[in-house]
C-alpha cells in the first residue's frame, strides 16, 4: 500500500509561524507550499528563503493546497486567527490552528469543518514538549496502579490553556470539576510583602481529585513571553509519592512517600528489612531524561520544534482517518471551558513593565569549589546510567562522540545497511581505481560487518585488507565473512581498534595503498578526524587515496522518526527506525530503533543513541588540508556523500 502524498500546506504568520514552516518542511506528511501574511518585508523574504510563493489573502490562495497552520492570534486574544481558519475551511483546507482559543471559536470552526469535510484541530503545544510528554505517560502509568489524592499546579497567565489539557491528560480528563475564587492575600501579608503579589491562589477539583492552582496573573502587554516568572509546573500526589514536572522543559521527577514501619517498642526504623524494604528505594529519581539537562537554545532548536513536528504527526493521522473532527474534540471543547471559567475567575492580568530580566547560570549558586553542572549518580527505579568518561589511555573511543557501540543492534545491521552498501561498494570500488597492492594494504576504518569490505576485497584481488572494528558484535560478523570466504580469510586481517588508535606506534604498517572510511567521520570530534585524516594520508604512498563516505546531514536539524528499512525473515518482520535533533551547533543526537514484529504485533525493541557531526565533504578537505575529487562517472550522481581525500600535489583538483 503506497503511502499518501504529503499534504501541500501554507503556513499563516511567521511570528511563531516561523517554527511551523521549519517544521512542515521537515516532516514527510507535509510539503511547504507557501505562506500567508500581511506581506510585510520580514514575511516576503522568509518566503523567498524558503523558495515558497508569500500570499496576503485566502484567496490568492492556489486550488492545490491541502492544509494550513494558523499560527495567527484568536479573536480571543485580539487577532483574526479564527476567522481565517474558518475562511480556509470553508475554502476545503483542513486547518490547524495555535492556541488559545475561546469556547464558541473553537465550536464553530469545529462545525465549519464538519461542514466542509474537512479536520480542523487546535494545537495547545506544550503538551507536545518531550518532558511533558514523559510526565503524562508517567500519570497515566500511576493512575492505573493508585488513585489521585491531590495536584498542584502553577502557570503564568498566557499559558494556561495548555495548563489544563497538560492536566486533562495526565488525569484522563476534566470533569468532574469544579472552580473557587481567587484567595485574596490578607492585609498584614500584602504589607508584609511590600505589596507585592504576582500569584494569584485558588482551589478546586479536576477530573474528580483536589487542585491547588497557582497563576502568575501578571502580563507585559509588550512581550507576553518574556517576563514569565516561571513556565508550566505540576505535582500528582498518591500514596505511593509524588510525581512532579518541575518545568515544562524539564525534568520529570518521582519521590517516594517517605514511610518507616514501627518496631516492637513502637519506634521508627531506620535500617533496611523484613517489612522495611522500601526504605531502599531512591528519596528521588529522574525520569525519562538522558543526558544533561537542555539549554535554553534547545528549547527553541530542539523541544519546541520536536513538539511542533507531535503535533503534525496528530494532524496527519486525522486528515487521512477522516474522521468527524466535532466528535473528536470532546476533550478540547471541556479544556477550553474550563479555561474561559478560569479566566473568568482570575480577572484580567495586572500589566507590568518590569526591566529586563537577569538570568542566573547554576554554578552561582553552588557552594565554593562545587561542581553546579555534576551530574548526579544514577540510581534506582526510572534513573537513567551515564557511561563513565574513558581514563586517559582507555580504548574505549575517549575522543568519540558516541553514546552507544553498535553492539545492541549489530544483529540487525546487514539488514538495514545491505541495500545501502550494495550502491555505495561499487562507488567505492572505483573511488580506488589506480591503487597499486605493492605499496602496501589497504585500510577498512570502521568496517562494520565487512559489506564493502569484502566489495574491495574481491574487486582487488591481489590487495591485502587490513579492516579494523572496534565494537565486537559487528566484528564477529566481520570475522565470520571474512572467514567463510578462503578468498578473504588469506587477504584480510581484523583488528578490533577505534579510529582514534589506529595511529598508535605499530598497529599499521608505514606504508599503505589506500584507505576506505565509510560511515565513520561524523562519530568523531574534529580534532580527532583531522588528526586521523592528516596520519593515514603520511601512510599513504603517492597519489593513494582516502575514500569516505558521509551523511546527507549538512546541519543540526530535527528528524521525525522516520522507517528507513524493513525487512521479513520468517514469521518475523524487522523494521528500522531512525529520529535526530540536534546536540549542539555542530552535531545531532541519532536515536535508532529496531523493532521486531510477529503479525503486526510488537516482539522487542532494540535501541542505540549515537552522536554526528554534521560536515560536508568540502569541509573535510579544508580540515585535513587534503584535496577532494568526487567520484567517478557514472557513481557521482547516485552516492553524492563519498568523495576522494588525497595529499596536496597528487593530481586530485580541488573541489
Amino acid at each position: 500500500m503506497n503511502a499518501p502524498a504529503p499534504l501541500r500546506t501554507v503556513v499563516c504568520g511567521t511570528n511563531f509561524g516561523r517554527l511551523y514552516i521549519d517544521a512542515v518542511r521537515r516532516h514527510p506528511g507535509f510539503t511547504l507550499a507557501g505562506l500567508l501574511s500581511t506581506g510585510s518585508s520580514h514575511s516576503r523574504e522568509l518566503a523567498e528563503r524558503h523558495g515558497v510563493p508569500c500570499y496576503t489573502s485566502p484567496d490568492g490562495l492556489p486550488a492545490d493546497v491541502d492544509a494550513a497552520v494558523v499560527a495567527v492570534p484568536a479573536a480571543v486574544m485580539g487577532g483574526q486567527g479564527s476567522e481565517l481558519a474558518r475562511t480556509l475551511l470553508a475554502r476545503g483546507v483542513h486547518v490547524l490552528q495555535e492556541h488559545p482559543l475561546h469556547p464558541d471559536e473553537l465550536s464553530e470552526s469545529l462545525r465549519t469543518a464538519r461542514k466542509a469535510g474537512r479536520q480542523f484541530q487546535v494545537n495547545t503545544h506544550y503538551p507536545h514538549v518531550a518532558p511533558v510528554r514523559e510526565f503524562i505517560e508517567a500519570a497515566r502509568r500511576l493512575r492505573r496502579l493508585q488513585r489521585v489524592l491531590f495536584v498542584d499546579a502553577a502557570a503564568p497567565v498566557h499559558v494556561l490553556a495548555p495548563l489544563i489539557d497538560i492536566l486533562a491528560r495526565a488525569l484522563g480528563g476534566t470533569r468532574p470539576w469544579r472552580l473557587g475564587d481567587p484567595v485574596p492575600p490578607t492585609e498584614d501579608v500584602v504589607a508584609a510583602a511590600k505589596g507585592e503579589a504576582p500569584l494569584s491562589l485558588l482551589h478546586g477539583a479536576i477530573a474528580g481529585a483536589p487542585l491547588t492552582l497557582r497563576v502568575h496573573n501578571q502580563i507585559h502587554p509588550g512581550d507576553r513571553d518574556n517576563h514569565s516568572l516561571f513556565w508550566h509546573r505540576v505535582a500528582v500526589g498518591t500514596e505511593g509519592g509524588v510525581l512532579t514536572l518541575a518545568d515544562t522543559h524539564g525534568p520529570v521527577l518521582w519521590h517516594p512517600r517517605i514511610h518507616s514501619p514501627r518496631d516492637s517498642g513502637h519506634r521508627l526504623v531506620f535500617t533496611p528489612g523484613t517489612g522495611a524494604e522500601s526504605l531502599r528505594l531512591p528519596a528521588s529519581a529522574v525520569l525519562g531524561q538522558a543526558g544533561p539537562p537542555p539549554r535554553i537554545s534547545d528549547i527553541f532548536s530542539e523541544l519546541w520544534p520536536e513538539a511542533i513536528g507531535e503535533a503534525l504527526d496528530g494532524f496527519a493521522a486525522a486528515v487521512a482517518e477522516g474522521g468527524d473532527p466535532l466528535r473528536s474534540a470532546q476533550q478540547d471543547l471541556a479544556v477550553f471551558a474550563l479555561w474561559r471559567e478560569l479566566m473568568e475567575r482570575l480577572g484580567p492580568p495586572e500589566l507590568i513593565r518590569p526591566p529586563t530580566p537577569e538570568p542566573l547560570a547554576p554554578d552561582v549558586l553552588a557552594a565554593p569549589g562545587a561542581d553546579a553542572l555534576a551530574e548526579p549518580a544514577a540510581s534506582g527505579p526510572g534513573a537513567t546510567a551515564r557511561p563513565a568518561p574513558a581514563p586517559p589511555g582507555d580504548p574505549a573511543r575517549p575522543h568519540a562522540a558516541d553514546l552507544s557501540d553498535y553492539n545492541e543492534a549489530a544483529e540487525f545491521f546487514d539488514l538495514g545497511a545491505r541495500e545501502h552498501t550494495a550502491r555505495t561498494g561499487p562507488a567505492v570500488v572505483a573511488c580506488l581505481s589506480g591503487i597499486d597492492p605493492r605499496n602496501g594494504p589497504l585500510v577498512d576504518v570502521g568496517a562494520g560487518s565487512g559489506l564493502v569490505t569484502r566489495q574491495v576485497a574481491a574487486a582487488y584481488p591481489d590487495c591485502r585488507v587490513i579492516a579494523a572494528e572496534p565494537a565486537a558484535g559487528m566484528r564477529a560478523l566481520l570475522t565470520g565473512r571474512v572467514g567463510d570466504d578462503p578468498g578473504l580469510a588469506q587477504r584480510v586481517t581484523v583488528l578490533p581498534h577505534a579510529a582514534e588508535r589506529l595511529l598508535e606506534p605499530g598497529v599499521l604498517p608505514d606504508r599503505l595503498c589506500g584507505v576506505v572510511i565509510c560511515g565513520v567521520l561524523g562519530h568523531l570530534d574534529p580534532d580527532l578526524r583531522r588528526d586521523l585524516l592528516r596520519g593515514l594520508a603520511e601512510r599513504l604512498a603517492p597519489g593513494a587515496p582516502i575514500v569516505v563516505e558521509l551523511t546527507g546531514m549538512r546541519e543540526p536539524m530535527r528528524m521525525a522518526p522516520t522507517l528507513l528499512r524493513h525487512a521479513e525473515l520468517g514469521e518475523q518482520r524487522y523494521e528500522w527506525w531512525m529520529s535526530g535533533r540536534p546536540d549542539g551547533p555542530d552535531r545531532m543526537r541519532l536515536d535508532t530503533e529496531w523493532r521486531v514484529l510477529r503479525g503486526g504485533e510488537p516482539v522487542r525493541t532494540v535501541r542505540e543513541q549515537y552522536r554526528w557531526y554534521t560536515l560536508e565533504l568540502e569541509q573535510l578537505a579544508r580540515e585535513s588540508g587534503l584535496r577532494l575529487t568526487p567520484p567517478p562517472a557514472p557513481h557521482a550522481a547516485g552516492v553524492p556523500y563519498l568523495g576522494t581525500l588525497t595529499a596536496p600535489g597528487d593530481g586530485a583538483v580541488t573541489t
